[in-house]
């Protein structure tokens, strides 16, 4: 079954495109991405079937019958319209064909997309084919009224072979036909790569960049070419959310490491596209994460439509272009842009409701981490929506909650979200091997897992699902003291980045907390770091460092577990775990979400290390004890 954009194909679509969505969906290979309707650089094919051993393939859909038909050649047919008037329009076979020779300029322009030398130098490095499929037109219709003669029959798609209902149809005939839709057919030697299917999306829609690695276009004998490196494209099921969110409010529920931020980001970019002149806020808790938040839209904006007027002559402050974005974390929001104090809200939400505050209004509100937002939070943000618009996304996960909310968004908000909500239950951040270990963490300890669901449910928590990237299994280090602990960390950082050439940005030091009556952990840390000479930023020391916050600064991050939400990093070291759950903190499922959401920060890399014992170094100890049995057992075995 091929991955469509979008899932489903609106309800205004005929009936024809409905019959070619299903039958493309079910009988296309799994790895075939079929776009309906996609908006490229100001146009819309009607279908863009992309494909690892396929290549590139625009197909144009047409519901004509025979009577439609009045005057055809191959450059313009002359239609009868329904009132029976006579209508020019373009040989549908032209039409795709140009539509395929206008994407393949875009992507010609990327040095990595085109053969640099050979017969082919400077084309696609895959094919790009065209058709036109006749969704109430069968093949005799065709050989009847000649029409053959204006449309090849390996450029056309007639409703015998695309009607799995007809006698006629085969699935093998209609892959076969969709496989030679090329002027210049040639198979692809090598199929294409993820890497490159990214980049073929990454250049044909903008909103689902999230950064490249811009160099200066190359002149290539004569030919000047894009020099674009590491391209981050959103994955197809992110895309798939961000374009069709709707309007209105909306409700985003996602697991870690599902791309909620990413698609919250990307939903601002879309909606400042298409309302320029809207004030449009981005909302969350922790200072981090809003900077974090703050540089993912500063990229997603700055990046023009056409790379090459991508601007290498200027600096950061120069280039921005101009957006009415504003990202703030909830206090510095309340505080620095409509000078209130948390303590005052109940007077303010009072002098609202009674016309006495003036206060700005936004056009979109969108909120990150909503389920660690206050009920009298909620109600503020949705007396200052545009009520026109009504434009509210709202994003959680409640198994990240690390602070007591009572939850009903009606009526915090008025808003009823039942029918105009998404679940994110796929985790692509982690490895499989780390959502297994934090999940398995979190059942075991947290007072909500009979909340747990797997599917959808107004309340709940949902079970993370992992996508099959491997990696190794979370490490567990017991030292007699913490000097030794942190000296193990600070070294294994080193062997990271030496052996596995993690940069020194994709690491992460967390800690719950900074020092004890005997004991000054951060202090510490920071001394092993140096004897190891790597560079460290104390992201959580003041208020002022979370601001000033940069993640690619080829610096060792060391931060609270509070303040690494949203965030994520190649390599994560949770340091002195027994500390947790922390004496002085009552609510224990706190320290439960805190330690799963540390856990989660890592893509790749997880070490939890203690030198004491609590709680969950007794569930650790167990986990070790385990793993050993599990060795002898498969030595023995083996």
């Amino acid at each position: 079954m091929a991955y469509t954009i979008p899932e489903t194909i609106r309800s205004s679509a005929t009936a024809g495109e409905r019959l070619l969505f299903r039958t493309l969906k079910t009988y296309l290979p799994d790895d075939y991405i079929v776009y309906y309707e996609p908006e490229i650089h100001g146009k819309r094919p009607d279908f863009v079937i992309i494909g690892p051993d396929l290549g590139l393939v625009v197909l144009e859909v047409k519901d004509y019958t025979k009577s439609t038909l009045f005057q055809l050649n191959h450059d313009e047919w002359i239609l009868y319209t329904s009132s029976g008037e006579q209508r020019k329009t373009k040989n549908p076979l032209k039409q795709a064909r140009d539509y395929v020779f206008q994407i393949a300029d875009v992507l010609k322009k990327d040095k990595n997309l085109v053969q640099l030398e050979g017969k082919y130098q400077f084309q696609l490095k895959f094919p790009y084919g065209f058709g036109a499929v006749f969704t109430r037109l069968h093949q005799k219709d065709f050989i009847e009224n000649g029409l053959y003669a204006v449309v090849e029959p390996s450029f056309c798609l007639t409703r015998d072979e695309i009607d799995p209902d007809k006698d006629g149809f085969s699935e093998e005939i209609l892959i076969e036909k969709i496989l030679n839709m090329f002027t210049i057919p040639y198979r692809l030697q090598k199929p294409l790569t993820k890497e490159d299917m990214d980049a073929i999306r990454y250049h044909l829609f903008p909103e689902v960049r999230i950064s490249a690695e811009f160099k200066q276009p190359v002149p290539y004998q004569d030919q000047l070419l894009l020099s674009l490196h590491d391209i981050k494209a959103m994955d197809l099921h992110q895309e798939n959310l961000a374009k069709q969110i709707g309007d209105k409010n909306r409700l985003i529920r996602g697991v870690a490491g599902s791309g909620k931020t990413l698609i919250l980001a990307s939903r601002a970019k879309l909606l400042a596209k298409e309302q320029p002149d809207w004030k449009i806020l981005i909302l969350c808790y922790n200072i981090s994460l809003a900077r974090n938040i703050e540089q993912i839209v500063f990229h997603m904006m700055n990046e023009p439509d056409n790379l090459f007027d991508f601007d290498f002559s200027c600096s950061e402050d120069t280039k921005e272009k101009k957006h009415h974005i504003s990202v703030r974390n909830f206090h510095s929001w309340l505080k620095n842009d409509l000078k209130i104090h948390e303590k005052e809200l109940p007077t303010v939400l009072k002098k609202i409701k009674n016309g006495e505050a003036i206060l700005p209004t936004y056009d979109a509100i969108l909120i990150d981490e909503g389920q660690d937002f206050e009920s009298s939070w909620f109600e503020l943000v949705t007396n200052l929506l545009n009520p026109e618009t009504k434009s509210l996304l709202l994003v959680e996960d409640r198994a990240q909650s690390i602070y007591k909310r009572k939850r009903s968004y009606l009526q915090d908000m008025g808003l009823s979200f039942q029918g105009r909500s998404k679940v994110l239950s796929i985790n692509y951040r982690n490895t499989a091997q780390v959502v297994k270990f934090a999940w398995d963490f979190y059942k075991t300890h947290s007072s909500l897992k009979n909340k747990v669901v797997t599917r959808e449910f107004e309340g709940e928590i949902i079970a993370p699902q992992s996508t099959r990237r491997k990696g190794i299994e979370p490490a567990i280090l017991k030292t007699d003291h913490f000097h030794q602990e942190a000296r193990i960390v600070a070294r294994q950082i080193k062997k990271l980045n030496k052996e596995k050439h993690v940069p020194f940005s994709e690491m992460l030091i967390l800690y719950r907390i900074k020092k004890s009556f005997t004991t000054n952990y951060i202090d510490i840390l920071k001394r092993e770091l140096q004897k190891e000479q790597i560079d460290y930023f104390w992201l959580t020391e003041n208020s002022e460092s979370k601001r000033s916050f940069e993640k690619d600064d080829n610096r060792v991050k060391i931060s609270t577990i509070d303040s690494s939400k949203g965030l994520d990093f190649q390599a994560v070291f949770i340091v002195n775990v027994d500390n947790m759950p922390f004496a002085l903190e009552e609510d224990v499922e706190r320290e439960v979400s805190l330690l799963y959401i540390g856990m989660t920060r890592a893509k790749e890399y997880l070490c939890l290390s203690y030198s004491g014992e609590s709680e969950f170094t007794r569930y650790f100890d167990q986990c070790l004890l385990e793993r050993k049995e599990q060795k002898k057992t498969s030595e023995k075995s083996g």
